[in-house]
């Protein structure tokens, strides 16, 4: 790694998820003098750091050729309406299934700026404070979908006077891609690859992750980099066992965060084969998320992402995201409805780390009675209420009240999307580690980073990097 400018040299930067799991942007720069930008995703976390590195960009947008998006996750999409409202005019390349996320997400995404802003000016107005402006808005989002390309899966394509790239599944949620740039440098082909977030080998509904071509540099993902799901665990009988003690036998809710797009449909898609198995007990189950029964909609026009096991299941069920009992909530009035119910219920809803959306109102209305259960199905990034739920928080604060935590907390981690570090060794093995020059640890905690860097010298990888944000390397 080098840190002197080199003419004529591929150069990479790393505007965000570096050493942490949220606000994926990274700055690719050709010797041509390219500027292509890897994800460009929203920081999530409530502090006027996070919320000043979201609005004012490291880099002149206006500067950025073309952005590749690995999938529609909002910590990999949410700021791109705000680097075209702030001059981006070029091509944004994803797949055909994360366009059709992308859309559903980013106005969700610009609804809760627009709240939130609203929120904020509310609490400022009384102490005299700078009006708040949301990052975008609605028509920001509209102005983006002008800019979307369309590249297929798993065919190498050019986009550039040197530069070509190829997709490869990801199967971390609908439509997420890999993405592989073949770069000329003074007359030889440089190869870097970027992994986005990786998924399951065993998820219920998607394909697992495929192999990629041979890499000089890599970009990996290490969320789960020093952590291994249960592989023992049977998810759908501990889904199965956590429904009868909650609501059979303590007569309580089952709430469960998760997030609108994957969780969601995996869960849903367990219940429904416990459904048709007859062992799902006779209970109401709500869908609380009119952003997840979008989504939901367009994981049924995508059946090409899923893998065989589903294809096969939607043979017997031609709907595997429905069925007696299930019902999507769209309005606030249908959602608020279902705290006067007086019988046991499950609850899904987002998002999956309970720091935004429907789920703290239900928290609210279940979180200090002990017969219910609050259910954790994914990742939770630290300082999120989540995480503090998991570490064994007593009290939490909701809407700016403190509650007791009486209700049972428990998780299911083998429902997570991102590929554990076993795991991410496995999707590294159809790489030559003699060949690899350097990989570079994105999208995860320090702790996490450590360890699967280890893990990667172990196997034969000689020069593991986990970069600072805003370091600048020179891929040699």
């Amino acid at each position: 790694m080098n840190v002197n400018q080199k003419n004529n040299v591929i150069s990479l930067q790393f505007f965000g998820a570096a050493k942490t799991v949220t606000g994926s942007k990274h700055l690719l720069q050709t010797p041509a003098g390219l500027n292509i930008l890897l994800d460009c995703g929203l920081i999530q976390d409530d502090t006027d750091d996070a919320d000043h590195q979201n609005r004012f960009f490291d880099f002149k947008p206006a500067s950025i050729d073309y952005l590749f998006l690995s999938h529609a996750h909002i910590d990999h999409s949410g700021n791109i309406p705000n680097l075209v409202k702030q001059g981006f005019k070029g091509p944004i390349f994803m797949t055909a299934g994360t366009a059709d996320i992308l859309r559903i997400m980013l106005s969700d995404s610009a609804k809760i700026q627009e709240s939130e802003a609203n929120s904020k000016n509310k609490k400022q107005h009384s102490k005299n404070q700078q009006i708040q402006q949301p990052l975008y808005d609605l028509e920001d989002v509209e102005s983006t979908f002008s800019q979307i390309h369309i590249l297929p899966m798993g065919k190498r394509t050019n986009i550039a006077k040197d530069v070509d790239c190829i997709f490869t599944d990801a199967g971390h949620i609908l439509g997420s891609a890999c993405i592989t740039l073949f770069i000329q440098e003074s007359g030889k082909e440089k190869t870097v690859f970027y992994s986005g977030d990786v998924g399951r080998y065993n998820d219920r509904i998607l394909k697992a992750p495929a192999e990629f071509p041979q890499a000089d540099f890599i970009l990996l993902e290490s969320t789960y980099g020093d952590r291994l799901h249960d592989q023992t665990i049977d998810a759908e009988a501990k889904l199965l066992e956590i429904i009868q003690q909650t609501c059979i036998v303590n007569k309580g809710n089952l709430i469960i965060p998760a997030f609108s797009l994957g969780r969601t449909q995996e869960i849903v898609y367990a219940l429904d084969c416990m459904k048709t198995a007859g062992k799902l007990p006779d209970l109401k189950i709500f869908v609380d998320s009119p952003l997840a029964t979008n989504a939901t909609k367009i994981m049924r026009m995508h059946p090409e992402y899923f893998n065989e096991d589903i294809r096969e299941y939607m043979h017997t069920d031609e709907d595997p995201f429905g069925f007696a009992n299930l019902r999507y909530v769209q309005t606030v009035q249908e959602s608020k409805s279902i705290n006067d119910l007086t019988e046991p219920c499950i609850i899904i809803a987002a998002s999956g780390m309970m720091e935004a959306g429907r789920i703290k109102h239900h928290l609210v209305n279940n979180i200090a009675n002990a017969a219910n259960t609050i259910l954790i199905v994914g990742y939770c990034a630290e300082n999120t209420l989540g995480a503090k739920l998991l570490s064994g928080a007593k009290e939490v604060e909701l809407y700016h009240k403190k509650f007791q935590v009486n209700a049972t907390v428990a998780q299911i981690s083998s429902y997570s999307a991102h590929a554990d570090y076993q795991e991410l060794l496995k999707f590294m093995s159809c790489q030559d580690p003699a060949k690899v020059n350097e990989i570079y640890l994105v999208h995860g905690d320090v702790a996490a980073q450590e360890n699967l860097r280890s893990e990667l010298l172990k196997a034969g990888f000689e020069n593991v990097m986990i970069p600072d944000r805003l370091e600048k390397v020179y891929l040699k």
